[in-house]
């Protein structure tokens, strides 16, 4: 399985008249490849480079005939993670995010309707030090500071459904989640317990899923929570994915995690 770290956008992309995907510089790959690279995200194999954060797997963008044939998929990004992630750091879930969604933008105008992650959540190191959670926790706190005066409508309550697969693992983690996420003083997503009526599998009716070789799949096991994200974007989602990952570390979780976020 490795540290493969994977993401799929789900719902409409109205290309742009001037867009070219066929085109190598224009597609989803080479685009994605380019910003990470000028963020220095990148990992670069020539010597005494930035070692970066990922190594670039894949990209794509789902064709017109795959639309047709029920695809619900508009665009997809796989990398894998460069260094150790050590517990003290949030997984680099956010800029891999705010990334896509420069690309995107490059693209077309998209509406997204729900993101599928893998989170290579098992890829973390245990450093061992007391602190370790707190400061991971507080990196992301501290970047909650940005989603602070986003306008009121860009708000979008969502459900978020984690699935560790073949894995257990998230069942006996899924009581202690909600309270985790709660204590932290933040405005970003507000989770709260879910109606009978949201409570089902956020992956529901999206096609295709992440490959079940990629993880521990099929979906079996998961746990779904709702709340209000403040802003329905990939950087708020970037951040919400981040956290949900950090609650499902810090409640025991590891193995990898297929994250699905649907805005409802």
């Amino acid at each position: 399985m490795g540290d493969t770290m994977m993401a799929a956008l789900h719902g409409e992309l109205e290309p742009f008249a001037w867009s070219r995907p066929e085109v190598a510089e224009c597609d989803a790959y080479s685009l994605f490849h380019t910003r990470s690279s000028a963020m220095t995200w990148l990992a670069d194999a020539a010597p005494d480079a930035y070692p970066g954060l990922w190594g670039m797997n894949d990209a794509g963008q789902d064709s017109a005939a795959d639309i047709r044939r029920g695809v619900t998929r508009r665009l997809w990004f796989q990398v894998s993670l460069e260094g150790s992630a050590e517990d003290d750091r949030a997984l680099p879930i956010q800029p891999f995010l705010s990334c896509i969604g420069d690309v995107a933008a490059r693209l077309g105008a998209l509406d997204l309707h729900a993101l599928q992650l893998l989170v290579p959540v098992h890829s973390r190191v245990a450093t061992g030090r007391p602190d370790a959670g707190l400061r991971a926790v507080g990196e992301l706190i501290g970047a909650a500071g940005w989603f602070g005066d986003t306008a009121p409508q860009s708000a979008r309550r969502v459900k978020v459904t984690m699935d560790t697969g073949q894995d257990p693992a998230v069942v006996s983690a899924a009581p202690g989640i909600p309270p985790w996420m709660r204590r932290w003083k933040q405005s970003v997503f507000l989770c709260d317990p879910a109606p009978a009526e949201e409570a089902g599998d956020a992956a529901e009716g999206l096609w295709p899923h992440l490959a079940d070789h990629l993880w521990t799949g099929p979906g079996r096991h998961r746990t779904t929570l709702c709340g209000t994200l403040r802003e329905w974007s990939l950087d708020g989602l970037g951040w919400l994915a981040a956290f949900a990952a950090e609650a499902a570390w810090q409640n025991g979780v590891r193995t990898p995690l297929r994250l699905t976020v649907r805005a409802l």
